[in-house]
Protein backbone atom coordinates (compact mmCIF):
# COMPACT_ATOMS: atom_id res chain seq x y z
CA UNK A 1 0.00 0.00 0.00
CA UNK A 2 1.53 3.19 -0.97
CA UNK A 3 1.72 6.17 1.51
CA UNK A 4 -1.18 8.29 0.16
CA UNK A 5 -3.96 5.52 0.64
CA UNK A 6 -2.50 4.66 4.23
CA UNK A 7 -3.21 8.40 5.34
CA UNK A 8 -6.00 8.22 3.97
CA UNK A 9 -7.22 5.13 5.38
CA UNK A 10 -5.20 6.86 8.98
CA UNK A 11 -7.55 9.58 9.09
CA UNK A 12 -10.53 7.73 8.07
CA UNK A 13 -9.80 5.07 10.67
CA UNK A 14 -7.77 6.44 13.33
CA UNK A 15 -6.83 9.25 15.37
CA UNK A 16 -5.55 12.16 13.54
CA UNK A 17 -4.71 15.47 14.34
CA UNK A 18 -4.53 18.42 11.14
CA UNK A 19 -2.95 21.37 11.38
CA UNK A 20 1.12 22.53 11.73
CA UNK A 21 0.29 23.77 15.10
CA UNK A 22 -1.42 20.93 16.73
CA UNK A 23 1.11 18.38 15.35
CA UNK A 24 3.43 20.71 16.56
CA UNK A 25 1.67 20.41 20.48
CA UNK A 26 1.56 16.86 19.79
CA UNK A 27 5.93 16.66 18.51
CA UNK A 28 6.54 18.83 21.98
CA UNK A 29 4.70 16.19 24.47
CA UNK A 30 6.00 13.33 22.23
CA UNK A 31 2.15 11.68 22.56
CA UNK A 32 2.02 10.48 18.89
CA UNK A 33 3.59 7.91 16.76
CA UNK A 34 4.11 9.64 13.31
CA UNK A 35 4.20 13.16 11.92
CA UNK A 36 4.04 13.81 8.04
CA UNK A 37 4.60 17.27 7.05
CA UNK A 38 3.86 18.80 3.27
CA UNK A 39 7.18 19.34 0.91
CA UNK A 40 6.37 23.37 1.44
CA UNK A 41 5.43 23.67 4.88
CA UNK A 42 7.02 26.93 6.01
CA UNK A 43 10.80 26.66 6.89
CA UNK A 44 10.32 27.61 10.40
CA UNK A 45 7.65 25.44 10.99
CA UNK A 46 9.37 22.44 9.38
CA UNK A 47 12.49 23.28 11.55
CA UNK A 48 10.70 23.49 14.79
CA UNK A 49 9.01 20.35 13.69
CA UNK A 50 12.04 18.77 12.92
CA UNK A 51 13.84 20.03 16.67
CA UNK A 52 10.89 18.58 18.44
CA UNK A 53 10.54 15.40 16.74
CA UNK A 54 14.09 14.20 17.08
CA UNK A 55 13.49 15.47 21.12
CA UNK A 56 10.65 13.40 21.51
CA UNK A 57 11.87 9.99 19.18
CA UNK A 58 9.09 10.60 16.93
CA UNK A 59 9.28 10.03 13.58
CA UNK A 60 8.76 12.76 10.50
CA UNK A 61 7.98 11.92 7.20
CA UNK A 62 8.36 14.08 4.39
CA UNK A 63 5.28 13.93 2.38
CA UNK A 64 6.76 14.00 -1.31
CA UNK A 65 3.73 16.68 -2.44
CA UNK A 66 2.15 19.87 -1.35
CA UNK A 67 -0.12 21.30 1.40
CA UNK A 68 -2.74 21.22 -0.81
CA UNK A 69 -2.16 17.67 -2.40
CA UNK A 70 -1.53 16.52 1.54
CA UNK A 71 -5.51 18.18 2.37
CA UNK A 72 -6.77 16.60 -0.65
CA UNK A 73 -5.41 12.91 0.56
CA UNK A 74 -6.49 13.47 3.76
CA UNK A 75 -10.38 13.80 2.23
CA UNK A 76 -9.93 17.88 3.53
CA UNK A 77 -11.44 21.06 0.79
CA UNK A 78 -8.11 22.94 2.48
CA UNK A 79 -4.23 22.76 2.77
CA UNK A 80 -2.91 20.74 4.84
CA UNK A 81 0.62 21.25 6.43
CA UNK A 82 0.94 18.43 8.51
CA UNK A 83 -0.37 15.93 10.35
CA UNK A 84 0.26 13.98 13.82
CA UNK A 85 -1.05 10.13 13.81
CA UNK A 86 -1.57 9.30 17.01
CA UNK A 87 -3.49 5.89 16.70
CA UNK A 88 -2.82 4.71 12.79
CA UNK A 89 -6.54 2.46 13.13
CA UNK A 90 -7.28 -0.17 10.56
CA UNK A 91 -4.05 1.81 8.41
CA UNK A 92 -0.49 0.36 7.90
CA UNK A 93 0.93 4.09 8.04
CA UNK A 94 4.13 3.23 10.26
CA UNK A 95 5.23 0.41 7.65
CA UNK A 96 4.11 2.68 5.14
CA UNK A 97 6.37 5.37 6.37
CA UNK A 98 8.83 3.07 7.65
CA UNK A 99 9.50 1.92 4.17
CA UNK A 100 9.37 5.21 2.17
CA UNK A 101 6.68 4.30 0.06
Amino acid sequence: MDLERSIRLAVDSGKVTLGSQRSLEHARRGDGKLVIMAQNAPAGLADDMRHFCSLSDLRLVQFKGTSMQLGTVCGKPFPVSALCVIEPGDSDILDAAASGA
